[in-house]
Formats: C-alpha cells, structure tokens, sequence
C-alpha cells in the first residue's frame, strides 16, 4: 500500500475549504444572478413595449364623442335666418390630445315650431364651403355654381344631391350637432 496516496484529513471548523468545494455554490449563485437580472431587465421592457402598443391598441374614440356643442337656441336669429357656426374639440393622437380644435362649420336654422335644422357648410358637388345669400334666401357655392334652397334641397343640377343635413339634440337649450363629413361628387350620402 505504499504507492496509494494519503487521505486528506477533513477540513477542521475554521478554516479554508478547498477551491473544488466552492465551485457548485458559485455555480448556483452565478444562476440566481441571471435569472435576477432578466426578471429586472423584462419589467421596463413589458411596461415600454406597452407605452409604445398604447395608440394602436387603444379603441378609437369618435372626435367630441359624437355631439358637438354648437351654440344657445337663444343665440339663433327667430326670424329662419341661417347661422353659421364653428364646431370645435379636443382631438386625441396617440399619446397627445390637441385642445379646443376646429372641427368644422355648420349652418344652424331655428324653424317656427323651434326645431333646428343643421347642415354641413360643405357642397356635395366637389366640398366647397357654401355661403348663405339672404337676399336670395338660398346657400350658394361660389365655385361651381351649385345652389340650394333654406331647407337644403339642391336648386340646380350641378350638384349630386342635396345638402347634408346633421343631427341635432337640444339640452337645457344648448344645441349639440352631430359633425360627420360625407363623401362628395356622387348621389349617395356617405360617410367619409
């Protein structure tokens, strides 16, 4: 027995245990760092991936939420007078929402009864905006033409049909339109 190698007595209390002992522990710690380290490092990564999803995720909301707020019934002339009005909004864009925008105009038309009529101030023909002629009593579009009577009807052949009329509630006498834009150049009232 004298070629076998003495037995290493065990390592007393207190002092260095031998580089091969320490290796699986730094094994295992070097593991725990890792796994540590990516959880951290996904958190921002899922919150950031989130942040730049938002807009195209994000349900599209309808511009003023449908109903606009126009003006007071107080403010419409009594006598069937058009009234053009500027429609304005908070426009949201992905992660920015622009304040008090126009949306477009309209022309507002108290009736004896006191319901209110709302066009859309664009012509069908091509979406030009159409001026009111009080001394003719219709809406006219200056660039081709194109003529319409107090109720919106279409006074020529110019123009595919008549004006857009628009929906409109009163609360508390405030009056709300509905502000759509419909397609121009073709008979069929379209939304654009």
């Amino acid at each position: 027995m004298a070629d076998s190698l003495p037995e290493t007595p065990p390592p007393s209390p207190g002092t260095v245990e031998s580089p091969g002992a320490v290796a699986p522990r730094r094994g295992f710690l070097s593991l725990l760092a890792v796994i540590a380290g990516s959880i951290a490092g996904l958190v921002p990564l899922a919150a950031g991936t989130i942040f730049f999803l938002d807009p195209i995720l994000r349900k599209r909301q309808e511009v003023g939420g449908g109903m606009l707020q126009a003006v007071n019934v107080s403010d419409l002339p009594t006598d069937g007078t058009p009234l053009r009005v500027t429609l304005k909004s908070d426009i949201p864009d992905a992660w920015t929402t622009y304040r008090d925008r126009v949306i477009g105009s309209v022309y507002l038309r108290l009736m004896p009864n006191g319901q209110v009529l709302a066009f859309n101030d664009t012509c069908t023909h091509l979406g030009c905006k159409v001026d009111y002629q009080p001394a003719e009593k219709r809406y006219f579009c200056p660039c081709h033409q194109s003529a319409f009577g107090l109720d919106g009807a279409r006074q020529n052949k110019t123009p595919p049909r008549d004006l857009d009329s628009l929906d409109v509630e009163i609360k508390d006498g405030v009056i709300w339109v509905k502000y759509v834009n419909f397609r121009t150049v073709q008979a069929k009232k379209e939304p654009v």
